[in-house]
């Protein structure tokens, strides 16, 4: 099995050398159909020896934490994976027993001691009971439940108020792709400013910004699968429709042919390239399919000027989506 170069690697934090691809599982929470748990397990085994030994995760996952849980106990004791979960509760107040029953049922769930980052998201800005589950959450790192704080759709502004709180975090998750560059607006600036990573997801659009869509058919929200295709195509006639989305396959595939490498290589290439990305997150369809070896190519060679003006130009023909949309995460709380 092909191992990755160490390019591959990223030091996230001082005790956290990650993955640059990093492995998600939102693809078992039962949205994109059911997952059968013993091919799931050996499917964990084969990203882990390929070099893939980092995970993406959350609480509302359906089984991934318990996945988490059963694959730690079988890889080889010393051997190193880092599993990011998330915890996204429903507004309520939140005491330091919520807190602390919700980490505690996550590290329980993944047979972990300590949590390596536990991302936290909040639906409703107007109760800022937020910042006071944050605050929870940061003794509980202090304490040793946690080992690093980190968010998930959260946009620049409470980015900055929670960082004026004196709540330290290490990353953002956010949706971040060739369609969706509103990261770029503000967030990117922010987080370089205060040393935050970010950690991109819908960077290949649930699968169709691949060479599987190229001169396909515009199909119908029916006839897409799953929750990651549904919800990216939504994404996609926002940002300018399926015309433009063709011709934008067409220039990705010009490119990725003089790489000699996929659209979803470049595309993955071009989002790592950016301003305080510390990885990707690409979904893994446990014991359904893999592209492990196509994905690694992304490490095989680097875009020029000239590519990323290629695709920097579709920019002035698409629709502006942080005017539409709003900052990162603002989508979910629309």
């Amino acid at each position: 099995m092909k191992q990755l170069p160490d390019q591959a690697y990223l030091q996230f934090t001082p005790d956290m050398p990650i993955c640059r691809l990093i492995n998600g599982l939102w693809q078992v929470s039962g949205a994109h159909g059911p997952i059968n748990p013993q091919a799931a397990a050996a499917d964990m085994l084969d990203y882990h020896r390929s070099g893939m030994t980092t995970w993406d995760l959350a609480d509302h996952y359906g089984p991934a934490e318990d996945f988490i849980g059963a694959f730690s106990r079988q890889i080889d004791p010393g051997s190193q994976f880092f599993a990011f979960t998330k915890w996204v509760p429903r507004p309520m107040p939140i005491t330091r027993a919520v807190a602390e029953k919700a980490v505690d049922t996550s590290r329980r769930r993944m047979t972990a001691e300590r949590l390596d980052l536990l991302q936290f998201h909040w639906w409703d800005y107007s109760d800022p009971a937020y910042l006071d589950a944050l605050r929870h959450l940061a003794d509980l790192r202090d304490q040793g439940w946690i080992r690093h704080l980190a968010l998930t759709n959260f946009d620049t502004r409470r980015l900055e108020q929670i960082a004026a709180k004196g709540i330290r975090v290490v990353s953002n998750q956010v949706q971040f792709s060739i369609i969706d560059r509103r990261p770029e607006v503000k967030m990117i600036d922010y987080c370089r400013a205060q040393a935050i990573w970010l950690l991109p997801y819908g960077t290949l659009c649930g699968g169709l910004l691949t060479d599987h869509y190229m001169g396909a058919q515009e199909p119908g929200i029916s006839v897409l699968r799953t929750a990651s295709l549904r919800k990216y195509k939504q994404m996609i006639d926002a940002w300018g429709g399926w015309a433009l989305f063709q011709e934008l396959l067409k220039t990705l595939r010009q490119i990725a042919d003089r790489h000699g490498v996929t659209i979803a290589n470049v595309a993955t290439r071009y989002i790592l390239d950016k301003p305080q990305v510390a990885g990707v997150i690409i979904g893994a369809r446990l014991g359904v399919q893999h592209h492990r070896d196509e994905n690694a190519q992304v490490f095989s060679f680097l875009l020029d000027d000239e590519d990323r003006a290629m695709i920097d130009a579709f920019s002035q023909r698409s629709r502006d989506l942080f005017r539409l949309i709003g900052d990162c995460g603002d989508e979910y709380r629309r």
